[in-house]
């Protein structure tokens, strides 16, 4: 069976969570009643790069801000389930868009709602700081929290085992 680092060779895709994954997870409450979450810089300049590499990324959140959807956008991504009802749909649906095999695509999420759906990717990983449970289920735990360079963690780790990232 091949480790982690071996099985990076094979990912095609990537598709993430965003709370607790691109977020630290803490909701930011404004006094006119807007929500507000903070994203690593990191994690952005990664995806938009793997983005432009030609890699399918996807974003599957039960969440629905208007401002999440823009940033992805921003970043070149357009397979954007936000709010997602049944992510395990939402997963297969992207997988069938672009042809995919599930075990070609990398998953990250850290928390309850991710369970069933991170189980369905080739590769699962999760946060420093993710829930037990979804470490339990992951191949790779990133030494990051999220929030703080996880998303740039494993994409950075995925393009470098596919001589793929700008500095070798």
């Amino acid at each position: 069976m091949l480790n982690f680092k071996e099985r990076l060779s094979f990912i095609k895709a990537f598709v993430f969570d965003v709370d607790g994954v691109f977020t630290d997870g803490n909701l930011l409450l404004l006094s006119n009643g807007q929500e507000a979450r903070v994203m690593n810089i990191r994690d952005g300049y990664a995806t938009h790069y793997a983005a432009k590499q030609g890699y399918p990324i996807a974003i599957i959140s039960g969440g629905d801000d208007e401002a999440v959807k823009q940033r992805f956008q921003k970043l070149g991504i357009t397979n954007i389930y936000i709010p997602s009802n049944d992510k395990c749909k939402d997963f297969l649906d992207f997988v069938h868009k672009y042809n995919l095999n599930p075990d070609t695509v990398l998953y990250m999420g850290d928390d309850m709602p991710d369970y069933e759906v991170i189980q369905l990717a080739g590769i699962r990983t999760c946060p420093a700081d993710a829930d037990s449970e979804i470490k339990n289920l992951a191949h790779y735990i990133s030494s990051f929290n999220g929030g703080k360079g996880c998303v740039r963690d494993v994409i950075e780790q995925t393009l470098r085992a596919q001589g793929k990232w700008p500095v070798k």
